[in-house]
């Protein structure tokens, strides 16, 4: 059983390793302020910026599917506004994506999008298209896009339905692809924003303080062979077209069929055609929303498991670059090690119920070094998972501490964070192993439209997605309690997780509670302090009454609209949508 500990702690512990050192390089990289993949200092940017080359057009993509259409025209209406102001409009499209197939859905998308366009003018076109039938999911609504209309453009910049992007960024993006022939796409680094409930509020807080750190240290040692995250994220198309179309993998779902996480993929394609890939954590201005609540989030890495555990199966794809296939296996790693936690906690409960085992016959030796080397290891493990953490915190209090509320508050948003996670980190882990026994099971996953606004999760939805773990805990915390009370210490994290996750899954969903963090000045981030003008324009839209009086008076009343197959309007003019229509 310790070697069956050891092999198991050995993944764990790599796997912790790896993050570790990678937030190491991120840290000393923004503290010593380089650039990633060239090394070279950065210096601070005055903010201005050339016109764009003359005969290339960039199309800004955004798939939708049964999406709410007030908050989809209301980024969309941020974002152009914010382009525009940039000088640079006419050099973009705006293309809305259409999968809906809610037939109340369609109307309203459609009726939505019309006013913007009136109330945008001719400063960027905004273009429809919607298809009959969802084939492919995103990643073939992309390519229905760019076998259709890619020739008229040279790069797309592929957002979500809650993305959020700067005018400025999108133009950087445009001309750094124009300043590198070679570069293939390029992908940023989306913050979370806009969170309203306490679990959204603490991960926000967490990804604008640690996430630059990590990213960059992240693009360091992915160099040009970095990693696509499917959307905020600027693609040459050409390319695109050419070396990614998606296989369908043998057998049946859901390690079989349609290839569910398309970028790991896609970006794999694109780098073994020799083109670069490069991810600047640098350029700021990228954004999109998280679910509000645990069971949520975790509904949205259920699919995320899935398309992952799949990547292992193109580990052995001819011509890939080796660091396409470490992100196919960390990838999966990432969620599978929950699952080696789990057993690594119920093999260490064997042995503590007194399994016989020879004093000195295991990889540890006998039970005074078995002892001391535990606590070695799980003190090197603790400073691996916390130290990323505190420099995080660090870098920005050296930095720049006004603008997440200063020194003071920042420093105590970072231990409520830490306390957070802590807490909610055994949850996740039954998740996630639960989610992974699923997929190897045979349990396929339905890809419907994610939730984007938070939500209260009712007591009665909490305890039956928790119960387990509840039952799980009392009946592990009983039989230590007789059997093995030394070693009940050594769970009581995982196990105090688990007993109060109903508690934890209702509170994740509080907007009262991020209310009153938010007033006392706490967790806040540079997006609530100092928002872009996308982000701002995007509040304002918030505080004034929809154009069409909100969902549901939008909704209200409205008939079907036929659908139209591979039909597109621009302009306010329907189009047949073909190639170069």
């Amino acid at each position: 059983m310790q070697w069956v500990i050891l092999a198991l702690f050995a993944v764990t512990f790599t796997w912790i390793a790896a993050s570790f050192w990678t937030a190491v390089a991120g840290f000393l990289l923004q503290a010593f302020r380089r650039d990633p993949l060239s090394l070279r200092r950065l210096h601070a940017e005055d903010g201005t910026f050339g016109c764009l080359e003359p005969g290339r057009r960039t199309a800004i993509v955004m798939p939708v599917y049964n999406e709410d259409p007030v908050r989809v025209t209301r980024g969309i209406e941020a974002i152009c506004r914010s382009l525009l102001a940039t000088g640079q409009g006419g050099k973009f499209d705006f293309w809305v994506l259409s999968d809906s197939s809610d037939p109340t859905v369609i109307g309203a998308e459609e009726r939505a999008l019309r006013r913007l366009r009136a109330r945008l003018g001719d400063g960027v076109r905004l273009r429809y298209r919607r298809r009959q039938e969802n084939r492919g999911r995103k990643a073939g609504n992309i390519a229905d896009f760019c076998e259709r209309w890619g020739a008229e453009y040279e790069y797309m910049v592929v957002l979500d339905a809650d993305s959020l992007i700067e005018g400025p960024t999108l133009v950087r993006l445009v001309q750094t692809m124009d300043a590198n022939p070679n570069a293939g796409l390029i992908q940023t680094l989306p913050l979370p924003v806009r969170q309203q409930t306490l679990f959204g509020r603490f991960q926000q807080f967490a990804n604008a303080v640690h996430g630059p750190m990590l990213a960059t240290g992240l693009a360091f040692w992915q160099a040009n062979s970095a990693n696509y995250w499917g959307h905020n994220a600027i693609i040459r198309i050409r390319p695109f077209r050419e070396h990614c179309q998606l296989p369908v993998l043998p057998g049946r779902p859901p390690l079989g069929g349609e290839i569910l996480s398309h970028d790991f993929v896609e970006a794999s394609f694109l780098r073994r055609a020799g083109w670069d890939l490069w991810l600047l954590p640098q350029l700021p201005g990228s954004f999109e929303e998280l679910p509000g609540n645990l069971v949520d989030f975790a509904r949205r890495d259920r699919r995320w498991i899935q398309g992952n555990l799949q990547h292992l199966r193109l580990l052995a794809e001819p011509g890939l670059h080796p660091l396409n296939r470490a992100h196919f296996l960390f990838g999966a790693v990432s969620y599978l090690v929950s699952v080696f936690w789990l057993l690594m906690l119920a093999a260490a409960t064997v042995v503590a119920l007194g399994v016989p085992a020879s004093p000195s016959g295991g990889p540890l030796g006998g039970e005074g070094a078995s002892l001391s080397t535990a606590y070695a290891l799980l003190g090197g493990t603790l400073m691996l998972l916390l130290l990323p953490k505190a420099l995080g915190v660090l870098l920005v209090a050296a930095r720049d501490p006004g603008r997440f509320g200063g020194r003071g508050r920042l420093v105590l948003g970072g231990v409520l964070e830490t306390l957070y996670s802590v807490l909610i980190a055994p949850l996740m882990m039954a998740f996630h192993a639960v989610f992974v026994a699923g997929v190897l099971s045979g349990r396929n996953v339905i890809w419907s439209a994610q939730p984007r606004e938070g939500r209260m999760v009712a007591w009665s939805e909490a305890l039956r997605r928790t119960g387990p773990m509840v039952a799980a805990a009392l009946a592990w915390a009983t039989l230590l309690a007789v059997l093995a009370p030394a070693f009940l210490w050594w769970v009581l994290p995982v196990l105090v997780g688990w007993l109060a996750a109903p508690a934890l899954v209702r509170g994740s969903g509080s907007r009262a509670a991020s209310a009153r963090l938010r007033v006392r000045g706490l967790l806040l981030t540079p997006a609530d302090i100092t928002p872009g003008p996308a982000l701002a324009t995007m509040v304002r839209l918030e505080e004034q009454p929809a154009q069409a009086g909100g969902v549901s008076v939008l909704l209200r009343g409205m008939r079907r609209m036929p659908p139209a197959p591979g039909r597109a309007w621009a302009g306010g003019a329907l189009r047949k949508a073909a190639s170069g229509n």
